[in-house]
Parts: structure tokens; sequence; C-alpha cells
């Protein structure tokens, strides 16, 4: 259908490549963590949207400009890995005491929850270049149907990602509410990853248009 071919190995690698760890895993895990499944779940839902926009800019030839568009792509990479190291600081000045019991921990709304998962990813040039990279490999060079084999193909790789966020949020979850961590460890816990957010927007800052 729409020229696509090798569907089953499509899936099997889009399925480990959501398994590897970057920023959208580590916002899923950290929410699900301090308010609960449903936090991350709602994150996860913003990731997904997020990844609607990328398979659209893809099918749409979008992708192809932050490609061969140095100012473009430095553009969007630059206010993607501003919006992570924001994340990274609000991490990092996070305060000790009752406040950081996970469980005790002051909520987020979930619009915002919603709004973090959902800028995480869409300001991420990376993940527009990975769609124009990955996903042509599994499209008839000669199918005049590629914008639909896009899209259907975007969506197969957001559903399987979107299944591997809500177990991500359980796992989270259940682990915070087993091990009942201690104050002084969730701090550091938190820290810690916003120190990982800070390298991970510094890689996407120094990362190049190769």
């Amino acid at each position: 259908m729409f020229g696509i071919h090798d569907l089953g190995l499509f899936i099997v690698s889009g399925l480990l490549l959501n398994l590897m760890p970057g920023p959208d895993s580590l916002l899923i895990m950290t929410r699900s963590a301090s308010q609960g499944a449903r936090a991350g779940c709602v994150a996860a839902l913003g990731i997904g949207a997020g990844i609607c926009v990328h398979v659209v800019a893809a099918a749409l030839g979008l992708s192809a400009l932050l490609q061969t568009s140095a100012t473009a792509f430095s553009v969007v990479k630059y206010i993607g890995a501003a919006y992570i190291l924001l994340l990274a600081w609000g991490l990092l000045r996070s305060k000790g005491g009752a406040a950081a019991v996970l469980v005790k921990a002051p909520p987020l709304p979930l619009r915002r929850l919603f709004g973090q998962g959902f800028l995480t990813n869409v300001l991420n040039p990376k993940v527009a270049l990975f769609f124009l990279a990955f996903v042509p490999q599994f499209i008839d060079a000669a199918s005049p149907h590629k914008a639909p084999a896009f899209i259907v193909l975007g969506g197969i790789f957001n559903i399987n990602g979107m299944l591997w966020c809500a177990v991500l949020a359980g796992l989270s979850a259940s682990a915070s509410a087993r091990f009942k961590l201690d104050p002084r460890l969730v701090t550091l816990l938190q820290r810690g990853t916003g120190c990982l957010f800070v390298w991970l927007g510094i890689k996407l800052a120094l990362s190049k248009n190769t």
C-alpha cells in the first residue's frame, strides 16, 4: 500500500529505536515518578502530538528544508536546545525537604505537562531529520504516493512509541511508590536528571547538520 515495503522490519526497528533513552523518555520518567503514571501518560500524549507534527512536516517536505538549510536547522536546533536547558534548570533548582517527597510534590497542571511533552519533542530537529533519514528506506522510490506513505509509517511509529511511553510511565510510577524514596534522594535524582538534560541540551546545540 502506497509503495510501503518491509513493514515488519520497520515495526521492529521502530520499537528498538523507541527503547533508546532520550529527552522524551527522561521527561516521562521524571513526571511519572513525581506525579504518577497519569502525569507521565499526559506528557507522553504531548510527545505523541509533537511526533505527529514531524510526520506531517516530513510528508510535506519541511524536514528536507531542515536538512538542506543550515539557517533553518540552526534556528530550530537552538530553540529546542534552549527549551531542554530550561527544563534542566527547573530540575536543578529543585529543593529538598518535604516538598521533594514524590507523593507530596506540587503537581503541575495536566495542560502544562502536555505542553512540556509537545515542546520537548517538536523543537528537536533531530526528530525531523530522523524521519527524513529512516522512513524513506521503507518507501518505494518509484511510488507516486510518498506523502501518504510517510503519514502511514509515521503513524505506526508513533503508536508503537506511545505504547512504550505508557509502559515507561507505569514502571516509573510503580518504582517510585514501591521504594518510598527519601526526600534527599529524590532531590538528588531530580538534579541528576537535570544534569543529564543539560548534557542533552548542549549536545543538541552543538550537533551539526550532516
